[in-house]
């Protein structure tokens, strides 16, 4: 993470209310956190918390309510992200007519025109390469595996080196083992490049081996209830999962999204 400058997202008091026919609907309530350049930060929360929405408010896709978001200073507006921000789901959503060559090519033809066909084409076989497909370069998405169509997806977020990357939950509906192939293979990625990520996820250990902060949201409306800073050190290993330290503060983000449960066995 980049250290000592100004964050390049800043997230003041925002709120958002969609109107519907019982009244407002408050999705999320007076939410304020930073994000430091080059930074890997997590929200985690229950179900319906705002946390997709709250993607959408960062791309610009939707307008607060009221608060306001920041981008290296300056407010954020869908048009001026353009070519900025990149978007990983929890599906992959590959072009099927293309080769997994050509997806991963398919971002930096729309937001790095002024390469050449030739630049894109190594570009994406590097991020290939990097994410454990040569090999599978000229393959089709249906002759690949779920995990194998995710790396295709985030290679093909990051080939263009956005400044920003969104992710959701884009682990959510893999395996376990498939899945913590994925996060370490993300932060090999990720620590390629200078883009700062937010990671939506509803796995407590996945926010805790990603990221430098967790923000933990609660119940609709969602409010950050505490942000966390991760203490590990980088690059992390496997082995930092049976850690003390880790193990207390998977423990701990437990109880913030579990309460009720944890006082009652506490008593």
């Amino acid at each position: 993470m980049t250290m000592g400058k100004a964050p390049r997202i800043t997230i003041e008091d925002l709120s958002l209310a969609f109107r519907t026919g019982t009244g407002p609907f408050v999705a999320l309530d007076r939410v304020s956190f930073d994000i430091a350049p080059g930074s890997f930060v997590s929200v985690v929360g229950p179900s319906g918390c705002g946390k997709s929405t709250l993607l959408k408010l960062l791309s610009g896709v939707y307008s607060p309510t009221s608060g306001r978001i920041l981008f290296d200073g300056k407010p954020v507006e869908k048009e001026r992200l353009q070519g900025q921000v990149g978007y990983v789901f929890q599906r992959a959503l590959l072009l099927p007519w293309r080769t997994a060559l050509q997806n991963v090519m398919l971002t930096m033809e729309v937001a790095r025109r002024s390469m050449t066909r030739a630049q894109r084409e190594a570009e994406a076989l590097k991020w290939l390469e990097i994410a454990g497909l040569k090999g599978f370069e000229h393959r089709f998405p249906h002759e690949l595996s779920g995990g194998m169509q995710q790396r295709v997806s985030i290679c093909r977020a990051l080939a263009f080196r956005p400044q920003i990357l969104l992710m959701d939950e884009p682990f959510g509906a893999l395996d376990e083992i498939t899945r913590e192939t994925l996060q370490n293979e993300l932060l090999q990625l990720w620590q390629q490049t200078e883009t700062t990520v937010v990671f939506i996820t509803h796995s407590i250990p996945e926010a805790v081996i990603l990221s430098e902060q967790i923000v933990v949201m609660s119940a609709r409306p969602g409010r950050v209830v505490e942000r966390i800073n991760v203490p590990f050190p980088r690059p992390r290993v496997d082995s930092v999962r049976e850690h003390p330290d880790f193990v207390e503060m998977a423990g701990h983000i437990r109880s913030l999204l579990h309460p009720r449960a944890h006082a009652i066995a506490a008593e």
